[in-house]
């Protein structure tokens, strides 16, 4: 899911452009001397008794919500691991750095994290232009990243067509949250006449706005209008009034709480009742206090899990997790935080090793993991194959609608 959305600041910027200057002059692969298994060919290392993992994460700035979440996820999952014996008896060290919402401090933190922390792997950003910014830095460095939420598909594999080898998610991407919107419009909705608002500065919301186009026209929908925004607009009311005019059914809204918070509540109150539907962009609980419990009724969002799916996995992370955060239910974020910590130690494990190399060829090569956003394998373009979940607010809250299959 997700970038970022503020405008780079000079100074970290030249900070980063200086640090990754001397990164890509070598001076930034890992330590060879790591008892877990490190070697030349990159990566950080382990020390002693412990495993370093880095966590690049939005703890500050406009996205802090995100990132923040799936640093509570990660807490409990290494806190889990550690308690239970470590990796083959090695405890995990999770070293966070806060990138602040920002591509150049993403930049500085994994630098930071690969060069003078010498983690062996890292929990990348959780907006997708944040971990883009990191993608360079793992691949000279030889240490994979890998992202809970960064959807977009340009993370993994670039635009001629290359995979970037050190770059992995443990979310599903884009295109795929927009095929299920559409489907579900279609099917569930029985909606015919469409409607897209889109961010149009945000290629997480265009890149949704295009599969949900190009799917619910294959289902037979029409889309009767188009209007889009940038980020930090606040008045929405002319776009609005020119969809009403034209009286959808359906309106799909891909981009990010901010924003959305307050095009539902003014859609709402324009007397627009139609049902509104975005992604995974939607969840955090400040959608709540932007639109109003009551806005959001009738309003509906692709996600990676629920907290109300019966799943025994599924229910034991939520008990773990209000446990030992004040009995507060967990979230995506938390989920896929907490998800991509067991998928990062799993193929530790399985590599038997520190080397970036061989965990980079472990997660490529997972099959069949069971995990609490789902069981999955890693595709060629090392996305995970993995269900969706179809979520409905009412009076608030979040709740169970329906989970898609691949």
């Amino acid at each position: 899911m997700k970038e970022n959305k503020k405008l780079k600041k000079f100074g970290s910027l030249l900070i980063a452009s200086s640090l990754l200057a001397g990164v890509l002059a070598g001076c930034g692969n890992g330590d060879s001397s790591s008892s877990g298994g490190g070697s030349s060919s990159g990566g950080g290392s382990s020390n002693g008794d412990t495993i370093k993992i880095g966590a690049n994460l939005e703890l500050s700035g406009n996205v802090a919500s995100y990132g923040s979440s799936i640093a509570l996820g990660a807490d409990l999952a290494v806190k889990e691991i550690n308690d239970n014996g470590g990796i083959d008896g090695k405890k995990i060290d999770l070293i966070k750095v806060d990138n602040k919402s920002e591509n150049s401090e993403a930049t500085a933190a994994a630098i930071k994290l690969a060069t003078q922390d010498k983690v062996v792997a890292m929990l990348a950003p959780a907006t997708s232009g944040n971990t883009v910014a990191t993608v360079q830095i793992a691949n000279k460095n030889k240490i994979p990243i890998v992202t809970g939420s960064g959807t977009a598909p340009n993370i993994t594999v670039n635009d001629n067509g290359s995979i970037n080898e050190y770059a992995f998610r443990t979310c599903f991407i884009d295109p795929f949250q927009g095929i299920v919107a559409a489907n579900f419009a279609a099917d569930n909705l029985k909606a015919k006449n469409v409607a897209i608002f889109a961010d149009n500065a945000s290629d997480y919301a265009k890149g949704l706005a295009k599969s949900f186009k190009e799917t619910i026209t294959k289902n037979g929908g029409k889309v009767v209008k188009e209007e889009a925004y940038v980020a930090k607009d606040a008045d929405f009311r002319t776009q609005l009034t020119s969809i009403k005019a034209e009286n959808p059914d359906f309106i799909f809204i891909p981009g990010y709480y901010e924003e959305v918070g307050l095009i539902v509540k003014q859609a709402r109150e324009m007397g627009i009742t139609v049902p509104l539907m975005g992604a995974d962009g939607w969840d955090s609980p400040t959608l709540v206090e932007l639109a109003g419990a009551d806005a959001l009724n009738n309003t509906f969002i692709t996600n990676h899990y629920s907290s109300e799916d019966k799943d025994a996995k599924i229910q034991d992370f939520v008990k773990a997790f209000k446990a030992a955060n004040s009995d507060k239910a967990p979230d995506a974020f938390n989920a896929l935080g907490y998800d991509t910590i067991y998928y990062i130690a799993d193929a530790i494990k399985r590599a038997g090793s520190t080397d970036g190399e061989a965990i980079k060829n472990a997660l490529a090569d997972t099959k069949d993991l069971s995990l609490v956003t789902g069981t999955f394998s890693v595709d060629e373009n090392h996305n995970p194959i993995k269900t969706a979940t179809v979520l409905e607010f009412k009076d608030g809250k979040q709740v169970f609608n329906s989970k898609v299959n691949p």
